[in-house]
């Protein structure tokens, strides 16, 4: 019989909370629908190849060709998808009362969050495009290969160059709670620990924590939400989960994770993008991947096989989640401090406890809060002076209770 390590009651969803969750799921359907029907558009209209044809009008030699039609061709997707990304990331957001985020502001985020993609995009889809061109039987293998660089040379520099675009991240204000966190870091085992305050309080009324960055750049980032709406012990127990997955290596197995899995998507691709280039490049407008109008057919299939591949990495994320969750529990011994916390989650977040199985298998990235009180209640293995999973991993043990 399992131990009762706390006595949590997560409430039954609230009608409003209920309404998010099934409208959310709706507009989930309609975002990756969204993510093929406008490649697809491009492709078989023959749209895509007359864009090209103007792109070198325009552009001259490859370089700038392949400049002017990323330009053009992001450009008229963001204009086909603001629709849908203003009623969901805005409307919607206020509509629940879970945003207070000026129009003015959310379209000042909007449109660097266009710049972003569009920067990233021209300084490195010239990489691919150039593979393409030079090697096409093993431009899949070698794309992914720059692939996994590319996506350690982000993750190392989003948390300074991109994420303070968007806000202002500083030190806790909080020097009291700072101290105490920092303690924890020590029991951890985390060296010279980086807790940042973004002031996210600015978009949105919901409340968060993140770990993100690797080496130099690897910092926990606490919301100034959370730090407002939640209990100090609360508070410690979801930074001894974010510890966790720094100390677990979460960032570096996620890396390692998707760095294989891009080598699935980059071969499959490759495979399929040659089976419908070969059957339909008269409705495309090109006959050579390595030309940029292929690019449109290279999103549809990545989406795709993206959305196939979601619930192999949604379980994977649920993994680190869950066992993140057990490392706060053990470092913190507050069962009671974690279990509110996930109550608080839930309230302030709008979110459904115990979502259906579809939902959690195509969109939860998280255990449901739910299933994270349970675990909560009943993982307690110090109070019977049983081994902590992560014990030898503390630098000072827990004291055990008397």
């Amino acid at each position: 019989m399992l131990a009762e390590c706390a006595h949590v009651i997560i409430p039954d969803a609230s009608e409003l909370a209920m309404r998010y969750y099934k409208s959310g799921n709706i507009l989930w359907i309609l975002g990756q629908a969204w993510a093929l029907i406008v490649p697809l558009l491009f492709l078989f209209t023959g749209f895509t190849g007359k864009l090209e044809k103007f792109s070198k009008a325009i552009g001259k030699n490859w370089f700038f060709t392949l400049v002017v039609y990323l330009v053009l061709f992001l450009g008229i997707f963001q204009l086909l998808s603001f629709p849908l990304d203003f009623y969901t990331d805005y409307l919607r957001q206020h509509s629940y009362g879970l945003s207070n985020q000026p129009l003015s502001r959310w379209f000042d985020n909007y449109g660097k969050s266009f710049l972003v993609t569009l920067i990233t995009a021209i300084a490195f889809l010239w990489i691919f495009y150039l593979l393409l061109k030079k090697s096409p039987r093993r431009w899949w293998l070698y794309g992914s290969l720059v692939s996994m660089a590319l996506s350690f040379f982000m993750i190392f520099i989003q948390p300074l160059w991109i994420d303070p675009l968007f806000n202002d991240f500083g030190p806790m204000k909080n020097k009291e709670l700072e101290q105490q966190i920092l303690s924890l870091a020590d029991k951890a085992g985390i060296e010279n620990g980086r807790v940042f305050e973004v002031d996210k309080s600015k978009d949105t009324k919901m409340v968060n924590a993140y770990v993100t960055g690797l080496g130099a750049s690897n910092r926990i980032v606490l919301w100034d939400t959370t730090l407002q709406r939640l209990q100090p012990d609360q508070i410690l127990f979801i930074m001894g989960h974010e510890m966790g997955h720094y100390v677990l290596h979460h960032i570096w197995w996620g890396f390692l994770y998707f760095s294989a899995l891009s080598f699935f998507l980059f071969y499959a691709t490759y495979r399929l993008a040659s089976f419908l280039l070969h059957r339909y490049h008269r409705r495309f407008g090109f006959n050579d991947l390595s030309h940029i109008a292929s690019l449109p057919l290279l999103l549809f299939i990545f989406s795709l096989l993206n959305l196939l591949t979601t619930p192999l990495t949604n379980a994977f994320s649920r993994y680190e989640e869950h066992e993140a969750d057990r490392f706060g529990l053990e470092i913190t011994q507050n069962n009671e401090a974690a279990g509110t916390a996930f109550l608080a989650l839930q309230q302030e977040n709008l979110a459904n406890p115990r979502p259906g199985s579809i939902f959690r298998f195509w969109r939860s990235t998280h255990p449901p809060i739910g299933e994270r009180v349970d675990f909560t209640n009943s993982y307690c293995p110090w109070a019977e002076g049983k081994p902590l999973k992560y014990g030898p991993l503390f630098k000072t043990q827990p004291a055990q209770p008397q």
